[in-house]
């Protein structure tokens, strides 16, 4: 497939490896233009390029950016044909995103990004730390193998994305439409908390949305605590140890 990347953070940097390794035809943009972009993560034939040119004549589009640099990003799609799959991995943290009425009053994350952009979404590599994404990516059928959900309204966009997840080293299972994509949202016992295909659907039938908060705030305040502030990532094993046990 043809694939936009727009970010280059964690989750972006190992999808733009891991997509290209599986022979996609890569672009990936950022807001600092495409010198900026960190040449090790092209060596599979990814290209760097502007965020205008990341979005044309592809078949999928995945934002890889902060939830809150959404609305920034909406203009850009505005042309973007309506058969092209757009790909949310973004995460609601009030204290980096601001502080967003629609989601603190009930909508799902992805559900207020559609809504941003205007058009539908797939919600996916959104529950997987990005430590875990960049190390523990496996191809299919090995024991062990992590899964990470997928949300999505149309069988296109999630078809689409549960494809993708595979090419990129681990499972896809479908936790269903947007409007129930709460179940993956941080604070949630699906949340990177590293699970199987196996483990994973009694992991999103078992998630009580009213907690989802107090527990992902919890899981910022510990990962400041040990790393000094609550934006780098603390290393896999730690991060997983410490969500399975708040999340679960």
């Amino acid at each position: 497939m043809k694939i936009g990347i727009l970010g280059t953070g964690h989750i972006g940097k190992t999808l733009v490896r891991t997509l290209s390794a599986a022979g996609h035809d890569v672009k990936v943009a950022n807001s600092r233009g495409p010198e900026t972009i960190d040449a090790g993560i092209l060596v599979s034939g990814a290209r760097a390029v502007t965020s205008a040119e990341a979005v044309v004549g592809v078949d999928v589009v995945i934002l890889s950016t902060p939830l809150g640099a959404i609305p920034h990003i909406a203009p850009l799609l505005a042309d973007v044909p309506p058969d092209t799959v757009v790909i949310d991995t973004s995460n609601y943290y009030p204290g980096r995103d601001g502080e967003i009425a629609a989601i603190e009053a009930g909508q799902t994350e992805s559900e207020w990004v559609a809504g941003q952009i205007g058009r539908p979404v797939a919600k996916a590599w959104n529950a997987i730390t990005s430590a875990s994404f960049a190390e523990k990516g496996v191809v299919a059928g090995q024991p062990g193998r992590i899964a990470i959900p997928v949300a999505a309204d149309g069988d296109r966009d999630r078809d689409t994305a549960m494809k993708l997840v595979d090419d990129t080293g681990l499972d896809a299972v479908h936790s269903g439409p947007l409007s129930e994509s709460w179940r993956q949202q941080p604070g949630a016992p699906s949340y990177c908390t590293d699970l199987t295909r196996e483990e994973l659907p009694a992991a999103l039938a078992a998630t009580d949305r009213s907690r989802l908060p107090k527990r992902r705030e919890l899981a910022i305040e510990a990962i400041a605590e040990r790393v000094g502030d609550s934006t780098t990532n603390p290393e896999s094993d730690y991060a997983v140890r410490l969500t399975r046990v708040l999340f679960m």
